[in-house]
């Protein structure tokens, strides 16, 4: 039996193949093969990934404008109204009934339109009002691609015939090509549609 290990330049062995000594009856295995030496393959070619993502610290700051602006503003003077960063993709809105709590929502939305939150990621779920008129309502901030999503952007690229390959990742889509210029034409495509959620486009490699 004779072992030959296959190396990689400068990371280790991604795979050892058995062959049999008899010439007539070679037999060939696969012993091991290493995700991240496929990655490092795949990623010596130019590439680029599609995202969706919404900066943190611009919704803190959107949230934190409106709550000063609701403080100030006279026709919400002894209002119970209340905007609050519950978590960090999920403002909730409550108010003492519907008219009030339109009215925060409009200072909110405004908030996050100003400070560059593409409100295309921003799902407004159906106001709740309780028996006694309390009103509350969340927003959702989305960040990444969903599964359908990521498919529709990935079936918008090969319908173009680009010759770049797009696949799909953990809520992004990968785009490798063999030239950089084929990734930028993506880009100005991608630019030129409306997926209805926004687009960022970062990592790029050569």
């Amino acid at each position: 039996m004779v072992v030959t290990q296959i190396h990689a330049p400068l990371v280790r062995p991604f795979f050892t193949i058995y062959s049999s000594s008899r010439p007539s009856s070679t037999d060939f295995r696969i012993f091991q093969l290493s995700d991240f030496i496929v990655s490092a393959f795949s990623t010596s070619m130019p590439t680029f990934d599609i995202v969706s993502e919404i900066e943190r610290m611009e919704i803190e700051n959107a949230v934190n404008q409106a709550v000063k602006e609701l403080a100030t503003r006279f026709d919400f003077k002894g209002s119970s109204a209340k905007i609050t960063l519950t978590k960090p993709e999920l403002i909730t809105l409550s108010a003492e009934d519907g008219n009030k709590l339109k009215g925060i929502r409009e200072i909110i939305v405004g908030k996050l339109a100003k400070r560059g939150v593409d409100l295309r990621n921003v799902d407004q779920k159906d106001p709740a009002i309780s028996p006694l008129g309390h009103a509350t309502q969340e927003l959702v901030i989305t960040q990444g691609l969903e599964g359908n999503k990521a498919k529709e952007i990935t079936s918008a690229i090969k319908g173009e015939k680009f010759k770049v390959q797009a696949s799909l990742m953990d809520r992004q889509v990968r785009v490798t090509g063999t030239k950089r210029d084929e990734l930028q034409e993506v880009i100005a495509f991608l630019r030129g549609k409306d997926f209805g959620v926004a687009l960022n486009f970062k990592n790029f490699r050569d």
